[in-house]
């Protein structure tokens, strides 16, 4: 069988007989027991070993986005588990499709214009394309990736409490972090009011602080949200609410009969 190119090869894992190996590392002599969950996460994503700054972010990030309450990712997994609790992944990665441009994922769309304004040039220049990111999302009536939240007014509260750890990080360059206040700055002018930085946002800036590619960070939401949903399968167990979610929206929703 002939291949149009090279043969793809894999450095993530290797096995013999006796032995398995993350990377360079020996599964049962370097790691077990000596590392934690966060450190070989990371040296698996990045390819590199984690510096302790990088794993105090991650594991800031990940409980942050772990459980968001009642949401349609917990709602889509506590449903699908009523119908078919013999299925407890089922339920959990019907939980995960949920995590996209809309919610929870937006941190991975915020980060592609902290990008863009980073790849302007000077101060002025970011400054410049901050302002109209904003303009053009104000004019197309779209919210800003990473800013405003429903629940959380005036403020986002776990936003700000991330960034002030990031900043608290000598080894961080604040690049991510400069580039987000700046597209506030924007934000807000364009709105005529502060606009909330939200957690996602904050996210967005950390995580490319310490090298996360942008195509990658919704992957930390996904892994961070299992936990979470995981969670509420526990507690479906012990209080199921599925039944009393469907009759509820079936009760409070107006069936409209179409008679041509």
């Amino acid at each position: 069988m002939s291949t149009a190119g090279p043969i793809p090869e894999t450095r993530l894992c290797s096995h013999t007989l006796t032995s398995l190996h993350y990377r360079d590392k020996n599964l049962v002599e370097d790691l077990l027991g000596k590392c934690s969950f966060t450190e070989v996460m990371l040296m698996q994503i990045l390819a590199r070993q984690p510096r302790p700054v990088d794993m105090r972010i991650v594991d800031a990030v990940l409980i942050v986005l772990m459980e968001h309450g009642l949401t349609p990712s917990a709602i889509a997994t506590r449903l699908i588990y009523m119908s078919a609790p013999e299925n407890l992944q089922g339920a959990v990665a019907a939980g995960l499709l949920a995590v996209g441009s809309s919610f929870v994922g937006t941190m991975e769309n915020c980060a592609r214009l902290l990008d863009r304004i980073l790849a302007a040039g000077d101060r002025g220049a970011q400054a410049a394309e901050a302002l109209a990111i904003a303009r053009h999302h104000k004019a197309e009536r779209l919210a800003v990736p990473g800013f405003g939240h429903h629940l959380h007014k005036p403020v986002d509260p776990r936003a700000y409490r991330l960034l002030d750890l990031g900043r608290a990080e000598p080894d961080l360059t604040g690049d991510k972090m400069q580039a987000l206040m700046t597209l506030s700055a924007a934000v807000d002018g364009v709105a005529g009011r502060p606009i909330t930085i939200n957690a996602t946002g904050a996210v967005a800036a950390l995580l490319g602080e310490i090298g996360v590619p942008t195509g990658v960070m919704r992957g930390f939401a996904v892994i961070s949200r299992a936990a979470g949903l995981v969670a509420h399968i526990v507690e479906e167990q012990q209080s199921p609410s599925g039944r009393f979610i469907w009759d509820t929206v079936e009760q409070a929703m107006p069936t409209v009969r179409d008679h041509g």
